[in-house]
């Protein structure tokens, strides 16, 4: 079994911190979709040096959050509800893989990771959300993050990180209306019984439903927002 860390662990080098603080950015929409992204400028934002800079813009252009463009240097990859449905479409893909992977082999110490995270996100989901939202995100990354920790492939893990956060970045466009037009909790129930009562199809079924409301719900946000 691979060792598994989340997305969100420390960095080790300078790029690696600031790679994750332009991601992290351009996630949360603070760098908006199509921005260019002026070294002068970022160095100062950052207070780092030109050559972590450019390295961490390349990463992130590998990732698909950045694209080059020539001699003209980088901008924040534009969004679009064709790019949606095919990260849609591609997370689904990935993460039911992961999901199965993870059942088939996940012990005790995976079904600990599991209750125990399922716990804390089910806290926060019975105070308001939207009073809560950072709490929210961080541990609903978690309880899904623990539903796939046992899977024994690090490619399908690391595809299924960059494509994750490529959702949430167009979830967070319309995370209010997300929240505010379903029951997320029960989804996350559905999805939490599913998976310890170790049913492959169901913990599927339940993940493919939860994510595709997602990207329904910001599909509709966006048409009418026009933000495209």
């Amino acid at each position: 079994m691979s060792s598994l860390q989340p997305a969100d662990s420390a960095p080790k080098t300078l790029t690696d911190y600031v790679y994750g603080q332009l991601r992290a950015d351009i996630i949360d929409g603070k760098l908006a979709p199509e921005s260019k992204l002026k070294i002068e400028h970022l160095r100062a934002e950052y207070n780092v040096g030109a050559t972590p800079l450019r390295e961490a813009l390349s990463r992130l252009s590998s990732d698909g959050f950045v694209i080059t463009e020539g001699q003209r240097g980088f901008r924040v990859s534009p969004i679009s509800p064709e790019d949606l449905d095919d990260v849609t479409e591609l997370r689904v893909t990935m993460e039911l893989k992961a999901l199965r992977n993870s059942l088939k082999h996940g012990k005790e110490d995976w079904e600990s990771r599991v209750v125990a995270t399922y716990y804390q996100l089910s806290k926060i989901e019975e105070l308001d959300l939207f009073a809560n939202l950072e709490t929210w995100e961080q541990r609903n990354h978690d309880f899904h993050w623990a539903l796939i920790s046992a899977c024994t492939s690090k490619w399908l893990l690391h595809f299924y990180n960059i494509l994750y956060d490529q959702h949430k970045r167009y979830r967070n466009i319309s995370l209010v209306a997300n929240l505010g037009m379903r029951d997320v909790h029960l989804e996350h129930q559905r999805i939490y019984e599913a998976a310890l009562a170790r049913d492959a199809n169901a913990l599927c079924k339940e993940t493919e439903a939860h994510i595709r409301q997602t990207a329904e719900i910001t599909q509709q946000f966006l048409k009418e927002k026009t933000l495209y």
